[in-house]
């Protein structure tokens, strides 16, 4: 393993140990040229797999980059980083489990918000609102509404939202009609 401060090629084992639910293994490494000490994980990668993205290029999956955009959309929640290291990995074994060498961004996607769904609604709902291609507060309103089982169809209209307002005493204001 080479030393991320060095560029040495020779670094010693020092500790190994299983992490992550016994999916991966940590070792500590120190490097005898500059003393460096670093950690590297180990994982078993079933088979190699290639990404299909939208634009038709293809590229390798990077598990990383997977784990970049689920902090993303976990940024500032109260979630525990052993139940996010979990969740993802169990989308990378669910990906590597299909038997295609070749995915899709989408059915990455799909995982992911499954994933999240599971983990944390706020971040699941940031998540979708890139992946889905949010424009408008509409289409987060659609969204949402979808969780909940709300049914747009069922709900009263702004004439009865107004009228419900009236009956209890408040005041109409012109700048909130739609």
């Amino acid at each position: 393993m080479r030393c991320p401060y060095c560029g040495s090629l020779d670094t010693q084992v020092k500790d190994s140990r299983p992490a992550e639910d016994s999916t991966a293994i940590r070792r500590r490494r120190v490097c005898p040229d500059c003393g460096g000490r670093f950690t590297t994980f180990e994982r078993v990668q079933l088979r190699e797999l290639t990404v299909m993205k939208r634009s038709g290029k293809r590229e390798p999956f990077n598990r990383d980059k997977l784990a970049r955009s689920v902090m993303v959309a976990l940024r500032k929640r109260a979630v525990d980083a052993e139940r996010v290291e979990r969740m993802i990995s169990g989308v990378v074994r669910q990906l590597e489990q299909t038997g295609e060498a070749d995915v899709t961004s989408e059915q990455i996607g799909e995982l992911v918000m499954e994933g999240l769904r599971q983990l944390d609604s706020v971040a699941f709902v940031r998540f979708a609102s890139v992946y889905r291609n949010f424009r408008e507060a509409s289409d987060f309103e659609a969204f949402v509404g979808e969780l909940a089982g709300y049914k747009p169809e069922l709900a009263g209209t702004a004439e009865d939202a107004d009228d419900a307002r009236d009956s209890a005493g408040q005041a109409k204001s012109d700048d909130f009609k739609r």
